[in-house]
């Protein structure tokens, strides 16, 4: 016979499953209830957060709630990386596509062959813009994201990422643009946004959020 105890665990994991079974099969989701305490970022300075290559940390700036990424004389390039490693989650943020070949993106679960990249901007490889796509390394772009007549060209774009396992769905200013799965995909790690090295460029974030499922 269960206790009290057991009863309640019991009853909270099919709560969590039923949750996530809705969370991530519904394909009108195009909102997810972010809270204040879900930042990731204050505004101000690139606490919990850290830059790789570290020389490349002047790169990044904060100041009055919007992040600024700007290549620097040499295009060296760099990731802003979350210090915090996440599983499933839900990640969102806007973004404002500045001057030069933009080509940026949302790393998930770190930078490997087993992470996808979401893209933000001009495909280095595709000289085309792929906003929205996953970018898997050594395999390129699986599959392209919908998102003409919904990226606003040099706008604020409100993009939003749900990781669970290894499906991984897009929203692009409220639209769905995507539902792709990764086989083999890493299932914990960092979150990153790339400042792509050999460009000149520059690209703005603001309100970014992250929240764990």
């Amino acid at each position: 016979m269960l206790t009290n105890t057991e009863t309640m665990k019991k009853q909270t994991r099919l709560f969590s499953n039923l949750f996530l079974f809705l969370f991530t099969t519904s394909s009108a989701l195009a909102q997810i209830d972010f809270q204040k305490e879900d930042q990731v970022f204050n505004g101000k300075d690139l606490n919990n957060w850290t830059v790789i290559p570290e020389t490349q940390v002047n790169s990044w700036n904060a100041k009055n709630g919007i992040l600024y990424a700007k290549s620097d004389a040499a295009e060296t390039g760099s990731n802003l990386w979350t210090t915090t490693e996440y599983e499933d989650f839900a990640v969102q943020l806007q973004f404002k596509m500045g001057g030069g070949i933009v080509d940026s993106g949302v790393f998930i679960r770190g930078e490997n062959p087993e992470s996808p990249q979401i893209q933000i901007g001009i495909s280095g490889s595709l000289k085309v813009d792929m906003t929205g796509s996953p970018y898997v390394p050594k395999q390129g772009y699986p599959q392209k994201a919908a998102v003409e007549q919904i990226l606003k060209n040099k706008q604020w774009n409100t993009l939003t990422i749900l990781a669970v396992k290894n499906n991984y769905k897009v929203w692009l200013n409220g639209k769905k643009v995507l539902d792709y799965q990764l086989e083999n995909a890493s299932l914990k790690g960092p979150v990153g946004l790339q400042l792509h090295p050999n460009r000149t460029m520059d690209i703005e974030f603001k309100d970014i959020l992250i929240k764990e499922l």
